[in-house]
């Protein structure tokens, strides 16, 4: 039985919808998923044009009547309140909107069980934040993780994770001041890092990954002489996981650990804040990396770029990134249905 990937164009303003339309244009993409769309017949129709594609869907009301054998993408037509055009290169409160209800539909989509997971082309937070201000007061969107789980009312371990080229890597503090970091780094959240990221890997059908932990200080803090929290909070934390039986080792200084993973001598690198992986994964492949928002009831998948107003509607943006996370959220749901046995759970 196929896997089903609930697939949405993320801002309607971005390049979004030109990279969506070329990711299914890709026959292999379609005949292993079944492809479920939600989107804005006449947004899918100009963003074909602008990526000179013709890929024909299966435009129904509902799933149910759509044909199963049939390999064209499934497209549950969806026009926001704001109801278009919208202003193609830049941010706006009715491109937001239309992000949050298409979000919104796949949400109820995966509640129902009729989609495995979530793969969705770039959103811009300006825009979410923008439509939420005009639409829904006081409903700020500060971490778009966050709000997500607030609307499938999960309050469980939760965090970002980015793929790249069988290679992943996490981080246990996200977008705080540099400054902050250290005052935020506590063993609960590496040890809550170091699970949600060996579990999000085994989603993906390895098993037993190897983990190595970055260290936070220069040279791994040279024995205290530049910061205790190696001493203090990782090695500790490091220890106590290795004993419970992972596959984890570290601290390492930041300037060797990932030259470890690019020798193969890990699967995942967990950082200890932003940049520190978020660097080294996009100087690896930019145009290939994924971000995934784990620990979810469902597998939700997004390109690691962002909507890329500067380049809107001029047919050149690269759909890799979208086509690699399409083809992760495709693997995840198979592996999620395969574990409960047909049966997702529940938020």
């Amino acid at each position: 039985m196929k896997s089903s990937v609930g697939l949405m164009l993320g801002d309607p303003c971005g390049v979004g919808p030109e990279v969506t339309a070329k990711l299914l244009a890709q026959e292999d993409i379609r005949a292993e998923t079944q492809v479920v769309l939600v989107a804005d017949r006449d947004v899918f129709a100009e963003a074909q044009r602008v990526a000179r594609t013709t890929v024909g869907v299966q435009d129904v009301a509902a799933i149910a009547d759509a044909d199963p054998d049939d390999t064209r993408p499934v497209l549950l037509h969806h026009q926001s309140e704001g109801g278009g055009p919208y202003p193609v290169g830049k941010a706006s409160a009715d491109g937001g909107l239309y992000a949050i209800q298409t979000f919104r539909k796949l949400l109820d989509l995966a509640r129902a069980g009729s989609i495995g997971s979530i793969c969705f082309a770039p959103m811009n937070k300006q825009a979410l934040n923008m439509a939420t201000e005009r639409h829904e007061p006081g409903n700020k969107i500060d971490e778009p993780l966050d709000w997500i789980a607030k609307e499938l009312g999960y309050s469980g371990n939760r965090g970002l994770i980015s793929y790249l080229d069988g290679f992943w890597t996490s981080r246990v503090t996200n977008h705080v001041p540099i400054k902050e970091i250290s005052d935020n780094l506590t063993p609960q959240g590496i040890i809550d890092t170091v699970r949600l990221t060996h579990d999000a890997i085994a989603a993906s059908g390895l098993e037993a990954p190897r983990i190595a932990v970055a260290a936070l200080n220069p040279h791994g803090g040279d024995g205290g002489l530049f910061g205790r929290e190696e001493i203090d909070i990782i090695e500790p934390t490091v220890a106590q996981l290795a004993a419970e039986g992972l596959a984890i080792e570290g601290p390492f200084p930041t300037d060797t650990v990932f030259v470890r993973a690019q020798d193969g001598l890990c699967d995942a690198v967990v950082t200890m804040y932003h940049d520190q992986g978020q660097l080294a994964m996009k100087l690896l492949g930019f145009h290939r990396g994924v971000t995934i928002w784990a620990g979810m009831p469902i597998p939700i998948l997004t390109p690691a770029q962002g909507s890329a107003f500067d380049i809107a509607c001029k047919g050149i943006a690269s759909e890799g990134a979208l086509t690699e996370a399409f083809k992760m959220a495709s693997r995840m749901a198979t592996a999620q249905s395969i574990q409960t046995d047909g049966a997702r759970p529940g938020p």
